[in-house]
């Protein structure tokens, strides 16, 4: 499948961001600022790790002669963080391959102005050109910056620091830390917008889905980055998860447990697939709980995947939809054409190949068969694969994306499921939200923490 999405790419899209694989052509976008070549740099580890030599060395000869990183477009300071910074630091720690450190660094640096704020909080665009920064439109007017982005570039950022020597993305993001431990949270609760200009939540809508998600999985990743060192992010994150499950956690009549949002005190009773990454986060961070809380978060782990599994099994592709909801008799299913729709999401998948390292019960692996089965059946089109509108619908009406975190997470995710324990360990390696390895620092010397 990897092979197939990266020739139908390199033969119709090279050097483009995404290929549209109905139209057999090639996608800017517009989130990456200019930069091109995000699913190049998406599938580096990925193809590397599936010993795809040739398409490897295809992939790093246009990183080396023609990633071009003097561009002047608006980027996503959090899509370029987790995708390209992401991807770039995964090859270089897997290969050792200079190049990928110097573009890593380089491209870090162009990130930088986003930061220009009163707080210290980063505004989510930066423009390449000027080097003047804004917020998105959308995110309250334009006055917030979004919890999941500026919580989520603690991991690359450390990493910046430790292979160019410039404290400056370490102390960026380690401002950003202080801010939100010293902030009054509702209940405990992060919401999922903060204005950059005055350190003050913009509205109390709390989730751990989209808006919200990485924000948590960054915590408890830093913590085992740290080689279990940085204590701040341990006590963030079990206090954050303590609060998730007194206010947010529900089971259903029919017995699902599931993570609602929450909207000043009312809970919508819906989660979305990318919250779905939520039960792989709670088997990951469940050994190193209090110990009478343990076993508690492997099940609660184990019960919100069965959730997730749902949702994909009561459709008629087998595919999960964008958001499912719980109400009135109809549970784990999305309840309008709007949310209907599966564009290649990892996050389902993510979860079963955690569980699976944690429990090694064959239920994960069958789940994640049925997820490849699904894929073959209903996404692959004659030039790659696509996101569906319908996946209620058994005729695939096929969206004509083949988005670049199918490369980067979706397939490496099913290839782990797969694969022995020692591929990747989870004691050396923490993956970013863009499913990129990174190495954990073993100070010490002991531990695999290199290539």
């Amino acid at each position: 499948m990897m092979q197939f999405a990266w020739q139908s790419y390199k033969r119709y899209a090279m050097g483009k961001n995404e290929l549209r694989p109905l139209t057999r052509d090639g996608y800017e976008g517009n989130m990456f600022g200019g930069l091109s070549g995000a699913t190049v740099i998406d599938s580096l580890d990925t193809l590397y790790l599936m010993e795809l030599k040739e398409e490897f060395q295809e992939a790093k000869a246009w990183v080396e002669e023609s990633f071009h990183l003097n561009v002047s477009g608006e980027a996503s300071l959090f899509e370029v963080n987790i995708r390209y910074i992401g991807g770039l630091l995964s090859a270089f720690y897997l290969t050792g391959e200079e190049v990928f450190r110097i573009k890593a660094i380089k491209l870090g640096e162009k990130l930088l102005p986003a930061f220009d704020t009163p707080t210290g909080i980063p505004k989510g665009v930066v423009n390449f050109k000027s080097g003047s920064n804004r917020s998105w439109g959308w995110a309250m007017a334009g006055s917030s910056s979004i919890l999941a982005e500026f919580g989520s570039l603690h991991l690359e950022f450390l990493h910046l620091t430790q292979l160019s020597g410039n404290q400056v993305f370490a102390e960026k993001v380690r401002n950003i830390r202080k801010v939100l431990r010293d902030i009054d949270k509702p209940f405990g609760l992060y919401p999922n917008f903060l204005s950059p200009v005055s350190g003050n939540w913009m509205q109390h809508h709390v989730s751990v889905g989209g808006l919200g998600d990485s924000f948590y999985e960054y915590l408890i990743k830093s913590w085992l980055m740290s080689a279990k060192t940085d204590m701040e992010a341990k006590d963030m994150y079990y206090e954050a998860l303590e609060a998730i499950e007194t206010h947010l956690l529900n089971v259903s009549p029919g017995g699902l447990t599931y993570i609602a949002e929450w909207r000043g005190g009312i809970l919508d009773h819906k989660m979305g697939h990318l919250a779905c990454f939520s039960g792989g986060m709670i088997a990951l961070g469940a050994e190193d709980a209090k110990e009478e809380k343990r076993a508690h978060y492997r099940e609660l782990a184990a019960q919100i995947t069965k959730t997730c599994h749902e949702s994909y099994a009561r459709s008629d592709t087998k595919l999960g939809p964008e958001a499912f909801w719980f109400n009135s008799g109809r549970e784990a299913v999305a309840t309008q054409t709007s949310e209907s729709y599966y564009i290649l999401r990892p996050e389902v998948v993510e979860s079963y190949m955690y569980l699976w390292r944690q429990t090694h019960d064959p239920i994960y692996r069958e789940w994640g068969w049925e997820v490849v089965m699904a894929l073959e059946k209903y996404c692959r089109t004659e030039a790659g694969f696509s996101g569906i509108q319908d996946v209620y619908s058994k005729v695939p009406d096929h969206d004509n994306k083949q988005q670049t975190f199918f490369l980067a997470e979706t397939l490496k995710y099913l290839y782990l499921l797969f694969s022995e324990d020692d591929m990747l360990s989870l004691e050396d390696w923490v993956f970013n939200t863009e499913a990129h390895p990174l190495p954990v620092s073993h100070s010490d010397g002991s531990g695999r923490g290199g290539a």
